[in-house]
């Protein structure tokens, strides 16, 4: 293998390019970070968000106030019984694919190819993180500025359907990619369980379960008006466990930090 060593730093690893023989001995290569499929999903997702949050400025108020009506089983219910197949059928695919490309040789891998793994994993976190944004901080604010306005007649508000059947469940989707990920193509998640991750990947996933809690609670007491009520604390510590994030980056760190010193000792013995 051609050394990709160029200077001994970390910068220029990432910035090198690995070349693998060819029989014609015309070498190919591979890009250690690779940015494009993440800005391509990234940009997909911002497009699915704000479209998303346009479509409720529209209609929102003008056809979702009343359950009973046409309109809100032309506009809100039509929405919702597209985006819950349309993402658990994206979910299965997904999910699907890590599984049956998982590498069954994970003892021969070599640290080029974990540490270009561990650079796809932290890609899958920056779509999860972009995921978990919208659930926490945007559609989250928004459901409750939209249940101290609006009395709720139904649990399928305008605000639940975007919020709780297309933001959470694609968080879902990114979450539990990542988890599949980790443990089928990097020895360190395959060999033992990291309790950040799992935190990281579960714990805001139960926010989802607790609905059911709380909307049994709002059946019985109005708290439109006290977002505080204990209904909603299950929401708050699930959410919380997000933190583990930064527990999982610092296990990335330590490791990739490993990798570069295995890559550079390996470059200065070829060089010589």
């Amino acid at each position: 293998m051609n050394s990709i060593y160029t200077g001994g730093t970390m910068s220029s690893v990432l910035e090198s390019r690995i070349a693998v023989p060819a029989a014609s001995a015309v070498a190919s290569s591979r890009k250690i970070v690779n940015l494009v499929p993440v800005a391509i999903v990234w940009g997909v997702l911002l497009v699915i968000y704000m479209g998303l949050r346009i479509y409720q400025g529209l209609y929102a108020f003008e056809y979702g106030l009343d359950s009973t009506s046409p309109d809100f089983q032309k506009y809100w219910m039509t929405l919702l019984r597209v985006e819950v197949p349309v993402i658990l059928a994206a979910s299965i695919v997904v999910w699907s694919y890590l599984w049956f490309t998982r590498d069954k040789h994970l003892d021969k891998l070599d640290s080029e190819t974990e540490l270009r793994r561990y650079f796809s994993l932290t890609a899958w976190f920056v779509l999860y993180t972009f995921a978990f944004i919208f659930i926490a901080s945007f559609n989250g604010e928004a459901d409750a500025t939209w249940h101290q306005t609006v009395v709720r007649d139904t649990v399928f508000t305008p605000s639940h359907i975007v919020l709780f059947y297309a933001a959470i469940p694609m968080y879902i989707l990114f979450g539990v990619s990542c988890l599949i990920y980790a443990m089928t193509r990097l020895p360190k998640f395959a060999n033992s369980f990291s309790v950040p991750l799992i935190m990281v990947v579960l714990g805001p996933g139960l926010i989802l379960p607790n609905l059911g809690f709380n909307e049994w609670g709002h059946a019985f007491w109005l708290t439109e008006e006290i977002f505080t009520h204990p209904l909603h604390w299950g929401f708050v510590v699930l959410g919380w466990t997000g933190i583990g994030l930064g527990g999982v980056l610092l296990q990335f760190c330590i490791r990739m930090g490993e990798l570069f010193k295995e890559i550079s000792a390996t470059q200065r013995a070829t060089a010589k």
